[in-house]
């Protein structure tokens, strides 16, 4: 009897670290995308200096700011899925959304700014975390019918 209460006591501070550690993943990673998002918009953090970065890291962000438009339409995805992800709200949307910017990053950062690799995979880890958290609500549309 008494390993049965101490088997359900340690299953349930397991389930309560989980689900708090899902909370912090999910508040962290939305406030470092929406505030990244709006600084698309507001640009209150400083760029880096392009002297510092690889020369294909710069070629490669300067192609997407000539097409007009693909570092605003990529700051507003990150902004409505950091908020997105700090309200809580459509949770799974979110990551959905965010998805293939973060692959974006992580292969930025592998192929063409290796500076910045840390964080990439912090960011991705983050991510791949809150979806496997979230798989229950995935199954459905990873499901062949």
């Amino acid at each position: 009897m008494t390993a049965t209460i101490a088997t359900t006591a340690a299953k349930t501070r397991k389930f309560a670290v989980g689900r708090y550690a899902t909370i912090v993943t999910r508040v962290l990673t939305g406030l470092l995308f929406a505030t990244t998002g709006l600084n698309g918009f507001l640009m209150f953090m400083p760029a880096p200096d392009p002297s510092t970065m690889a020369p294909a890291g710069v070629a490669f962000s300067a192609a997407l700011y000539a097409t007009g438009y693909m570092l605003q339409l990529a700051s507003g995805v990150q902004l409505v899925a950091g908020i997105l992800l700090l309200a809580g709200r459509f949770v799974p949307l979110a990551l959905a959304m965010l998805a293939p910017m973060i692959v974006n990053i992580f292969l930025f950062h592998v192929f063409l700014e290796p500076s910045g690799i840390v964080t990439a995979i912090v960011v991705a880890a983050a991510e791949i975390g809150l979806a496997w958290a979230y798989r229950d609500k995935f199954r459905p549309m990873l499901q062949a019918r």
